[in-house]
């Protein structure tokens, strides 16, 4: 029998055959712990939490990252020396790290597929494509008309951010209304602490799964504040694939009465789409652009120009890690994901009005 100093590092290895065992059974981690467990733990943790004003799962990577390197300089003189304790060491603390983060989040990666359980397929032709674009650039447009009365302006949202976050669980109440299994219980939605890190790293926001706090980058161009929310907040819900957590996100925005909302969604949408299109033939989003409103242009042009200015070596570090992580979690498509939730609106929307 191995040595009691032993036992996390082996119980990391069943855990890894054990989440990988679990993958092969969508159904059963749905029922079970999406369904089952989860709904619990997250309501726990956002009534603990969520009257908190700031965000508490980024203090606790704060303190985190300052034990690790406090740890890192003590023993920065026998690593050579006593490489055995200290790497046994850090293998147990990954061991209660990966059980901890599956339990309180992680198995979502392997619940059923959103698609599935909706019962619609994700498969459509280039005209699929076409039709459903051009549908989304009459929306966007009166969407956007609706709010400046002029096809030239940008739109400027003019509510707090901490307004964006309650109207953002009232667009959940409405969405609700025709998917139960969308309701939102317990807000804890944050700007987050390390905003200007996040927008270098090329984040506009990310779910903390240990605390079960909802975090939005505040330096974001606010037209696409209500989007990001409402992703972050699918997060929240139990959707970890990121093509999942865009699909409910822009569900949310267009169930909303609030103008700024419905606007914010329908952009964020059609930007996908003319991607799309883009990755189909190059230079085939030209046509549409022509028909899409300036001011939604210039929106574009805003939110371009933003990330260009904070595109550096670390962006695209961040974003190999992310892309790497994803796909380790049973998410194929890795960072490619995000696009992945074009499949779903133009197959979810193939017989609904949009």
């Amino acid at each position: 029998m191995p040595h009691k100093k032993y036992w996390l590092s082996l119980f990391l290895v069943l855990q890894v055959v054990a989440v990988k065992a679990l993958s092969l059974f969508p159904k059963a981690v749905e029922s079970t712990y999406s369904c089952g467990l989860y709904p619990y733990l997250s309501s726990f943790w956002r009534l603990l939490l969520g009257w908190v004003p700031f965000s508490v799962g980024d203090v606790l990577y704060g303190i985190v990252v300052l034990l690790v390197a406090r740890w890192l300089w003590r023993i920065r003189t026998t690593w050579k020396t006593n490489w055995k304790p200290h790497a046994l060491r850090i293998t147990n603390v990954l061991s209660i790290v990966y059980f901890v983060f599956h339990i309180s989040w992680g198995l979502h990666y392997y619940r059923l597929p959103l698609h599935k359980k909706m019962g619609f397929a994700t498969d459509y032709s280039e005209a699929d494509l076409a039709r459903f674009t051009e549908r989304l650039i009459a929306r966007t447009n009166q969407a956007h008309l609706a709010i400046t009365g002029d096809k030239k302006v940008k739109v400027s949202v003019p509510c707090t951010q901490d307004a964006i976050f309650d109207k953002a669980t009232v667009a959940y109440e409405s969405l609700a209304a025709s998917h139960s299994y969308f309701s939102f219980d317990y807000q804890s939605t944050k700007t987050s602490l390390i905003s200007l890190p996040l927008t270098y790293m090329g984040f506009a926001g990310y779910l903390n799964p240990f605390t079960g706090e909802a975090q939005v980058n505040r330096l974001v161009p606010m037209y696409s504040f209500p989007m990001t929310t409402c992703h972050e907040m699918a997060h929240q819900m139990g959707y970890a694939s990121e093509s999942e957590a865009n699909f409910i996100g822009f569900l949310a925005n267009v169930s909303s009465s609030d103008p700024y909302f419905q606007y914010s969604g329908y952009a964020y949408a059609l930007r996908y789409c003319l991607s799309a299109l883009e990755k189909r033939k190059e230079g085939s989003s030209a046509h549409y652009l022509a028909k899409i409103n300036a001011g939604i242009r210039a929106n574009y042009k805003e939110s371009r120009d933003f990330w260009d200015a904070h595109q550096t070596f670390l962006n695209d570090g961040f974003e190999a890690f992310y892309d790497t992580f994803l796909k380790a979690n049973s998410q194929e498509d890795g960072m490619e994901g995000y696009s992945k939730f074009v499949d779903l609106m133009v197959n979810y929307y193939r017989t609904k009005p949009l």
